[in-house]
């Protein structure tokens, strides 16, 4: 891992000190991190900010409760952001699995009416492997504009909900 990849090893800890490039807010509960691939644009994961925590049940019920209610405000955020962005967009869904990086996160997937057949109407684990890692799909400069947008959401909806 070169050192300019370093923040994946302790994605938290890197979060946590402001040394995590796909954070792009803090939230009560956790961080909005940028997914790391973006083939479906605006994929977002919220990243819990709590020590040893895999799974939700993990966390005493009043931070569980924020955790998915922050979730809920990141996918409010998106189904502002990415029509604006993608008129293509239809839905969004939402997961927590925990089975590859057991620190508790969930996952907000916007899905798109140009999706290929196949996968659009099923999870999005049924994309090929291959797209998870494509180079073409990573997080880069080409999703400024959509980034930006989920940004200036997120401030909107939580300045809503946390007042």
């Amino acid at each position: 891992m070169s050192g300019a990849d370093s923040w994946r090893a302790d994605r938290v800890g890197a979060a946590r000190r402001g040394d995590n490039p796909t954070v792009i807010a803090k939230l009560r509960s956790g961080f909005v991190a940028m997914g790391d691939t973006q083939f479906l644009p605006g994929y977002c994961v919220l990243i819990a900010d709590a020590d040893e925590v895999d799974h939700l049940t993990d966390l005493p019920r009043p931070q569980r409760q924020q955790f998915l209610t922050d979730l809920g405000l990141l996918g409010e955020a998106l189904m502002a952001a990415c029509p604006a962005c993608d008129p293509a967009f239809s839905r969004l869904n939402y997961e927590i699995l925990g089975n590859q990086w057991r620190h508790l996160h969930g996952h907000v997937f916007p899905r798109y009416t140009w999706e290929p057949v196949e996968v659009r109407d099923g999870p999005v684990w049924w994309y090929p492997q291959q797209r998870w890692s494509d180079p073409a799909d990573a997080l880069g400069g080409d999703h400024d504009r959509l980034v930006e947008a989920i940004t200036r959401e997120l401030s909107r909806v939580l300045a809503e909900a946390y007042h």
